[in-house]
């Protein structure tokens, strides 16, 4: 692709950026945000007149003392230097009542995107999820974020003033000195811009660039900390370290690149901004010496060339650091524009619980277009009955539930609750319909009694405690020192395998759903484990539609009915003695599985 169509569709982008950036800053709700985005632009206005004035005032005060020119409203030299000092304090007091009014406009922005942004990745679906980075997909979130405070504290208050206070002084320079001040003025500036876009452009690819270097070191630091266990048991520390060093290899190359190149960026806007000053001085030079300026002429254009040139040398760095807010910005808001796969149908309805029969009626599906994982599955689930669904690694099992939570909607056929298709309900009324005790509990890192808690918002210590006690992990959680206010660690690490499962099963009974679905939930425990878990498992299907995926078929062999599937299709189905007696496929794995553990 051309550079000039790459900085086109970046210019393109920057600007849909922009628009997009705008509702959050200028909204309608709630009301108090437009009077106080309006305060605020009235206070920046007033303190740059004052700030455009007071050359003017020290320009009269070094007129009066040289004993030239008339003193300005007749004041004395004394009474004009007190004028001076009360427009500069005017001029940082405007300024901070312009930062105190817009304040609260900025923070309530920067919250709303920080929020829509977080409930929109969780409305991804499980396909987006898994083929995403979480560090680096949090890593685009927090620069995104930055990147919309940087753009509405810097273009509203730095760009836009700059933009104003150039036109006033350009104005002033024209009355008093004529129009040759403003060609060099407005010569130097159009110079300087230039220079510092076009070098400025070439920086936002280098700075893409350690981006990408930086997520990459990042994401690897992450994947690398959450399998500390896998690391340890393979004594790869060193391979590891060596693994985030070459990352961090890449992003050391990338951003010295940037450091040489923001050097002669400086250089070059100092070489720029001092001729135009000294330009703009020896013009203004030689006309006191012909007696056509004052000293106090001089030292104002000198004045006023200060005032141009601090906010130009800070516009550099400013324009940088838009570019690269508009850049992180761009990813975050194309974050925002990924549509979610799973969606709501226009005028869903609650899904309406009349015992909670599921059916699956010749289901296919495939994670990917030309694979079929599901091939014309159907198995009706009763009411309050508990079916297993067996089969070998790989037959489908773990996709059924996936399928019935709607983390992914069936290719062709349909899932139904109660003889409603689950595409046709809403997705919150869906969820909440069924719990689920997955192969392996992931807690958050905090304590026992949140986690628990989390099954149902508002649960009291009662209601905790007592689901605790119908998982059998109450008398281990009040033998504790803190009790219930254990902290588990980053993701349980703290718990062993039956512990968590346990607070997971606690916190599904919690939430008391019509629907279990047990995805595996005892094949990663020992047997001793699995033994107490199965019979705090039971205790949770009492008078629930139960749906039981499993690999180890101990565990279902007293399931009021077992489907057997293979390669993604039914190929047995009954109770635990009547597959025996068929001696077909289940008999077999029950064969198997019996034959390794007396092994």
């Amino acid at each position: 692709m051309a550079l000039d169509t790459i900085a086109q569709e970046e210019r393109a982008s920057g600007e849909r950026t922009l628009r997009r950036a705008v509702p959050y800053l200028w909204a309608a709700e709630p009301a108090w945000v437009r009077p106080r985005v309006v305060m605020a632009l009235l206070a920046l206005f007033v303190a740059k007149l004052v700030t455009v004035g007071t050359p003017v005032l020290y320009k009269n005060v070094v007129d009066v003392l040289a004993q030239e020119g008339v003193p300005l409203w007749g004041l004395t030299a004394v009474g004009l230097t007190v004028a001076y000092g009360v427009a500069r304090l005017m001029t940082v007091g405007f300024q901070q009542l312009r930062d105190m009014v817009f304040a609260p406009v900025g923070q309530r922005a920067l919250r709303r995107l920080a929020l829509e942004t977080f409930r929109h990745i969780h409305a991804l679906s499980m396909r987006y999820h898994i083929t995403r980075k979480t560090g680096g997909l949090s890593r685009v979130v927090e620069r995104g974020v930055k990147g919309v405070e940087f753009l509405l504290r810097f273009v509203v208050f730095s760009i836009f003033p700059l933009l104003l206070e150039l036109l006033m002084v350009s104005v002033i320079l024209t009355w008093f000195f004529g129009i040759w001040y403003l060609v060099i003025v407005f010569g130097t500036i159009a110079i300087y811009v230039w220079f510092t876009f076009t070098v400025t452009e070439w920086r936002v690819k280098l700075r893409r660039e350690m981006n990408t270097q930086d997520t990459d070191a990042n994401q690897k630091a992450i994947d690398s900390l959450l399998n500390f266990e896998t690391v340890k048991y393979f004594g790869a520390e060193a391979r590891e370290a060596d693994r985030y060093d070459q990352s961090m290899q890449g992003y050391e190359a990338a951003a010295l690149k940037t450091a040489y190149s923001l050097g002669f960026l400086n250089f070059g806007q100092s070489l720029i901004i001092t001729a135009g000053l000294v330009g703009v001085m020896a013009l203004t030079a030689i006309g006191v010496q012909a007696g056509k300026l004052t000293v106090g002429d001089f030292v104002m254009v000198n004045a006023y060339m200060i005032q141009i040139t601090i906010p130009l040398n800070f516009l550099g760095t400013v324009y940088r650091e838009i570019r690269q807010a508009l850049v992180d910005m761009g990813e975050m808001f194309n974050l925002l524009d990924q549509p979610a796969e799973i969606t709501d149908k226009p005028g869903a309805h609650d899904l309406r619980i009349n015992g909670g029969e599921i059916t699956l009626d010749d289901v296919h599906f495939g994670y990917e277009a030309d694979r079929d994982i599901l091939k014309g599955v159907s198995i009706t689930v009763p009411a309050g009955e508990t079916v297993a669904i067996v089969g070998a690694t790989g037959s489908g099992k773990s996709t059924i539930g996936r399928l019935l939570f709607r983390f992914y909607d069936v290719t062709d056929g349909a899932l139904r609750i109660d003889g409603q298709d689950i595409r046709d309900v809403t997705q919150d009324s869906l969820h909440a319909a069924i719990g689920v005790v997955p192969q392996d509990t992931v807690l958050f890192n905090d304590t026992i009694r949140y986690n628990i808690g989390y099954g149902r918002a508002g649960a009291t210590q009662d209601e905790i405690e007592e689901v605790a006690r119908a998982a059998k992990i109450h008398d281990f959680i009040a033998a504790l020192p803190d009790g219930y206010d254990t902290m588990v660690g980053e993701r349980g690490l703290k718990l062993s395998g039956g512990e968590k499962q346990r607070v997971g099963i606690a916190r599904t009974l919690l939430k008391n759903p019509p629907i279990l679905l047990l995805d595996e939930a005892t094949s990663a425990l020992d047997t001793d484990t699995e033994a107490g878990i199965k019979d705090a498992l039971n205790r949770a299907g009492e008078g629930r539609t139960v749906i039981t995926i499993a690999h180890r078929l101990s565990t279902v062999a007293e399931a009021d009915q077992i489907v057997v599937l293979e390669a993604g299709q039914v190929v047995e189905r009954g109770r635990h003695d009547e597959l025996l007696a068929q001696d077909g496929r289940y008999a077999y794995l029950w064969a198997l599985q019996r034959a390794e553990e007396a092994a």
